[in-house]
């Protein structure tokens, strides 16, 4: 399904991925409040075409849906054809499609309460351990997690680059997690070659990955063996990938801005409403890295919206 909106001449364009629900869909709102052209992606055309009119009720412009599911080559390609031929150009990508990498489970010991109120008077490590309490990592998650948090992005970043260096400034924003920080890492020696982004490649990138879902595989002592992160393993080693990525592809690209963005814990369906921030809150975060002026940093991690380390 596709929008008729038209585009002045001037307007930015920008494509956001999970743009259905949660940060995402703000993200949308907000960009487009900026006089943003926004085309918002989801994988379900009825929840996608439900959330544009929504932000239309809302009196929300300038916001588009066309379906994308970032692990579907065919998918991709479809919306590349779009914006090639309605706008000729994209100046804005963010990369925000994702999922978990875990199984949720209910622990009866939290009883019937509310959702929201269950987390009132806990602080961010406890959250954090309720969300991995209320969790099973499997093989089938791990691998779903790589598929669509690294490769999605990936896949999606190379089938829409020709249409960003059509713009006079296209930028790509990852959106990424504090748990993509390399501390999460008990080898330092991967921890030395995931941060050398003058020498590493696409192509290691893939191998590291590869090896992680053998070890996952293998189990528990295989992953500690290797130094992997433990708790969101697949998480972890998704988003430390992305930002990775992020970084060889500013390396290859400095016509373009390619910057991470940690939003902040967010109360998302991700996390169960487990977070500490609001759904706005959160992407604010990211709009203010799509939004930086021209000419601004590139291959950089934003946390919470400013400048920080990979580290």
């Amino acid at each position: 399904m596709e929008g008729t909106i038209s585009n002045p001449l001037g307007t930015r364009i920008a494509v956001v991925t999970g743009g259905n629900k949660g940060i995402g869909l703000e993200v949308c709102r907000q960009l487009a409040a900026s006089g943003v052209t926004v085309v918002l992606t989801a994988r379900d055309e009825t929840r996608g075409a439900d959330a544009v009119e929504k932000l239309r009720e809302q009196g929300v412009v300038g916001v588009i849906f066309h379906q994308l599911e970032v692990t579907d080559a065919s998918s991709i390609a479809r919306l590349a054809e779009f914006l090639k031929t309605r706008f000729g150009r994209l100046d804005i990508l963010v990369n925000n499609a994702a999922v978990g990498g875990i199984e949720p489970v209910d622990d009866p010991s939290f009883g019937p309460k509310p959702v929201g109120e269950q987390f009132d008077g806990m602080d961010w490590h406890q959250r954090i351990g309720w969300m991995y309490k209320n969790s099973r990592p499997t093989y089938s998650t791990a691998k779903e997690g790589l598929q669509t948090n690294y490769y999605g992005t990936k896949h999606i970043t190379e089938a829409l680059l020709p249409l960003l260096q059509s713009s006079s400034d296209g930028r790509v924003v990852n959106v990424s997690s504090g748990f993509g920080l390399l501390r999460y890492f008990r080898s330092e020696e991967l921890k030395q070659e995931l941060n050398d982004a003058g020498n590493l490649t696409e192509e290691r990138l893939d191998e590291l990955l590869d090896t992680f879902l053998k070890d996952f595989e293998a189990g528990a002592p295989a992953l500690e063996a290797r130094g992997w992160p433990d708790e969101f393993a697949s998480y972890k080693v998704a988003k430390a990938a992305v930002n990775a990525y992020s970084r060889i592809m500013a390396r290859r690209h400095p016509e373009l801005r390619v910057n991470c963005a940690h939003p902040g814990y967010v109360r998302t369906d991700m996390t169960r409403n487990s977070g500490l921030l609001t759904p706005e809150e959160g992407a604010s975060n990211v709009v203010k890295v799509a939004l930086l002026p021209s000419g601004g940093p590139t291959g950089v991690f934003f946390a919470m919206g400013k400048e920080a380390s990979f580290l």
